[in-house]
């Protein structure tokens, strides 16, 4: 498994707001649980990570924030994901 963070850039509805809105998991499967955090705090659970995107992504707008790296990505990608973490609060 790997976890997740959704960080919204943009708030096109105006509903959840902008920052951090979401976390999650990947399971080795491929299959998705997203916790959002809000006031009215609910679980989805999603095919898979592109599902996800396609779903809550407003085309760029919100992005997926990998805390664990994928157990198959090379060094680079180990390091970007790093990287990409410490810049989310």
């Amino acid at each position: 498994m790997r976890r997740f963070k959704v960080k919204r850039i943009e708030d096109e509805s105006g509903i959840s707001g902008i920052g951090v809105v979401a976390e999650g998991l990947e399971f080795e499967n491929g299959k998705v649980v997203m916790q959002w955090l809000s006031h009215k705090p609910s679980v989805t659970i999603l095919d898979n990570i592109k599902h996800l995107k396609d779903l809550h992504g407003h085309h760029g707008k919100t992005k997926v924030i990998w805390i664990d790296p994928d157990p198959l990505a090379d060094a680079e990608e180990v390091e970007e994901v790093k990287e990409e973490t410490e810049e989310t609060p």
